[in-house]
């Protein structure tokens, strides 16, 4: 899943962007309302985590903003303010869930993905397909035919990405920012490295490749042979 935290408080940010990742989710940072609004507007997420007390814009405004908006990405609410009125302003104000501070990562990561299940229900892709390779984004399970693929969190998301865009040319530059969160090119073979270990695992020993390089473009994943 690709996921938006809102929070200023930078260390504790800082500890739920990388626990996330490390569980092979995508996940942005935003550090006041302000900034957590445009990017909520502008970009794709699946789940929204929302401090309630931010700067320049307080959490209730955000969510009430995005509401009005026809914004409908599922938002989950953190706040040391966990009073029974307090979490009702919360839900009243277009939040799905509140979970008050402080928690267990383990708790913020069921309820995440609870939010991210629910939001699959309204048609949103939760399973990738490609001929007869299939991506479980939630229970990060990875098929082919009947075998289970085990891949290292990078290489799930990797996959993860490549799948969604399938049929289509996914650029050097589009991996390093979307995968790796990279805005610079770092000059290293990290791709390649990588695309060759997925390639390894997904298409070797089967019949039909389904990674394929585009020259001088990027990487494609999709069925069939053209």
């Amino acid at each position: 899943m690709r996921l938006l935290i809102i929070e200023d408080d930078r260390d504790a940010a800082d500890y739920i962007v990388r626990a996330f990742r490390e569980v092979g989710h995508m996940a942005d940072h935003a550090v006041d309302g302000k900034e957590g609004l445009a990017l909520a507007l502008d970009g794709d997420y699946d789940v929204l985590i929302v401090d309630r007390m931010l700067p320049k814009r307080d959490g209730l405004s955000v969510i009430g903003t995005l509401r009005e908006k026809g914004v409908q990405t599922p938002v989950l609410i953190l706040s040391a303010l966990g009073q029974v009125d307090d979490r009702v302003k919360g839900l009243r104000a277009g939040g799905d869930d509140y979970l008050p501070k402080p928690y267990s990562f383990s708790e913020l990561l069921a309820r995440v993905e609870a939010l991210g299940r629910r939001r699959g229900g309204r048609g949103d892709e939760m399973v990738y397909r490609v001929g007869d390779l299939e991506l479980d984004r939630l229970s990060h399970r990875v098929m082919r035919g009947k075998e289970e693929i085990l891949l290292q969190p990078r290489e799930f998301r990797l996959l993860e990405y490549l799948m969604k865009h399938a049929g289509q040319v996914v650029t050097r530059t589009m991996l390093l920012e979307n995968v790796w969160d990279y805005h610079f090119d770092p000059q290293t073979n990290v791709i390649d490295v990588h695309i060759s270990r997925l390639r390894s695992k997904i298409d070797k020993g089967f019949a039909q490749p389904l990674l394929h390089t585009v020259r001088g473009a990027g990487y494609m994943i999709r069925d069939g042979v053209r």
